[in-house]
């Protein structure tokens, strides 16, 4: 008995870290912002009264402000999430296998190279691309002049130049981290059923097909879904490289609330824009689940 209830004792301190940081930053926050969404919560002044579903109301109300900046931030974040998501997943496949095929003395040389840009931060990022693509004077334009263009492309400044300057530059950012994950999917194939492919006369194609793609597909349908966690969350290149523009056309759904609650001191329906983004996101993942499981029927 003294036993049993001293597992018992230690179980719940080895779980309550875990319990206890779910609850302060993620139950309680997000209980806070579905309580605020139906206040009319100004940021300087406090919480002004109930409202109920009134500012849902606002921001789905077509012509509205607030409806305009929340359709406009989320079709240009879908607009994102359909650009990026291909590349940030195959051309992270791609490197993985190439590196999966190196000789051993070079893999982690390679790991390294690809991964470095991973672990700088967005501020820095931005400024490299800022650099590599401003308008007057920048990199590609220089070199792109030198071989004789006559005029600079407005890489920042026009479409769809801008969103693929954001496209760019988000793929050499994150692309590390995905190809990591793939290359620690790879490692755990087993060799003996790339021997078997080998003496059934099978090219490469066919065993990627028929021996790599089913052992990695679970991982490569969880990259996918944080693939497109991470693109839905899209703020910090298009506030620094772009600032939104052209013409808002770069606009994410993030940087439309953070309008709404610092730009118009509007907590509360930046709080329901939050939230209808959530569920929008939500909703997109779950179709992904059940087209994941549907083919496995």
């Amino acid at each position: 008995m003294y036993k049993g209830a001293s597992y018992k004792i230690w179980s719940v301190l080895m779980v309550s870290p875990f319990v206890i940081f779910f609850l302060l930053f993620w139950a309680l926050p997000l209980g806070l912002g579905i309580w605020i969404s139906f206040h009319n919560w100004n940021v300087s002044a406090g919480n002004l009264g109930f409202v109920g579903l009134d500012n849902y109301k606002m921001i789905l109300t077509s012509g509205t402000i607030y409806n305009n900046l929340f359709i406009t931030g989320l079709k240009n974040t879908l607009y994102f999430v359909v650009i990026s998501v291909p590349p940030l997943v195959l051309i992270a496949l791609g490197l993985a296998l190439i590196i999966d095929n190196l000789p051993d003395k070079f893999k982690t040389i390679y790991r390294t190279i690809f991964f470095i840009s991973y672990s700088i931060s967005v501020t820095a990022v931005s400024a490299i691309f800022l650099w590599l693509f401003n308008n007057n004077g920048g990199f590609v334009n220089n070199v792109l002049m030198s071989l004789g263009m006559k005029d600079a492309v407005n890489w920042l400044g026009e479409q769809p130049y801008a969103w693929l300057t954001i496209l760019i530059a988000t793929v050499w950012w994150t692309i590390g981290f995905n190809m990591m994950l793939f290359i620690n999917a790879l490692n755990e194939v087993d060799s003996s059923l790339y021997e078997a492919a080998d003496l059934d006369g099978a090219g490469a194609w066919a065993k990627f097909r028929y021996v790599t793609y089913p052992q990695i597909k679970n991982v490569g349908f969880f990259i996918v879904i944080m693939t497109v966690i991470a693109s839905f969350n899209l703020y910090g290149q298009t506030r620094l490289i772009t600032n939104g523009g052209p013409e808002q056309s770069t606009n994410s759904l993030i940087m439309n609330i953070q309008t709404s609650v610092f730009g118009m001191n509007q907590l509360g329906i930046g709080s329901a824009m939050a939230l209808l983004m959530g569920i929008i996101m939500t909703v997109i993942l779950g179709f992904q689940y059940w087209l994941n499981y549907r083919k496995k029927d």
